[in-house]
Order: C-alpha cells, then sequence, then structure tokens
C-alpha cells in the first residue's frame, strides 16, 4: 500500500482475505524489507494450508472462506505476530532491515499452480 513505508514503531495490517481451493505455492502477503531478504515475514498458501515462508503451519484449511488477518510488525523490539480470525497463531523474530511496507495479493513460490488468486477486503493499516 502506497504511503505507509516505516522505519519505527508497532505497524499492523490487517485485511479480510480469501483463497479460492486450486490456488496453491503462492505468497499472499508479505512484510516487505529485511537485513539480507527481501522480505521479514511471507505467509505462503500450500494445498489450502497457510505458512510462515514454506515451513510453520499457521492456519490450515484456508481455502473457500473469509478470514481476517492481523500482522503486527514491532520494530524496535524486531517481532512479528499473526493473527487469524482474532487468534494468535505465530509470533516470531524479524529479519533486520531498515525500512518496511506490507504487500497483499498473489505472488508465486516454489511449486505454484497454473491459476492463483487471493481476493482482499476492508485492508486497513495501524501504527501505534
Amino acid at each position: 500500500m502506497a504511503g505507509y513505508d516505516y522505519t519505527s514503531g508497532v505497524w499492523q495490517f490487517e485485511g479480510y482475505g480469501y483463497v479460492p481451493s486450486g490456488t496453491t505455492g503462492v505468497s499472499i502477503m508479505q512484510v516487505f524489507g529485511a537485513g539480507e531478504t527481501a522480505t521479514t515475514l511471507m505467509l505462503h498458501v500450500y494445498d489450502g494450508a497457510l505458512r510462515y515462508y514454506d515451513r510453520q503451519l499457521v492456519e490450515d484449511a484456508i481455502y473457500d472462506r473469509w478470514f481476517r488477518l492481523n500482522v503486527v510488525h514491532d520494530v524496535e523490539v524486531s517481532t512479528l505476530t499473526v493473527y487469524i480470525d482474532g487468534e494468535q497463531k505465530l509470533h516470531v523474530h524479524g529479519r533486520g532491515g531498515d525500512s518496511h511496507y506490507f504487500k497483499f495479493g498473489v505472488y508465486a513460490q516454489n511449486h505454484d499452480s497454473s491459476c492463483m488468486e487471493s481476493r482482499w477486503k476492508d485492508v486497513r493499516i495501524f501504527k501505534k
């Protein structure tokens, strides 16, 4: 989202997402900006499961339903917390970097499907 780059503070992404069945091998949300990599957080979808990058399970059975996603990034303590429908699902350390911003949509990753889609509504950004 343009105009929401940040370098300090506590920032929160909130949006309602929907991933149709068949979409796999994609990133649907990112916190861009890190020290040695491009992102400090990526949420991928593989076979209906939402994952932290291609590793840790965040939420199973993500297909064909609206879910509320909140991602809180505390830059000073370098932590990110992910909530699905108000329930904390992930808490990880950041990956450094001097400037960050939120991205959402659909971005091909490893073993991506030929049809890729995510839908978003009511997206908001908060700063504490």
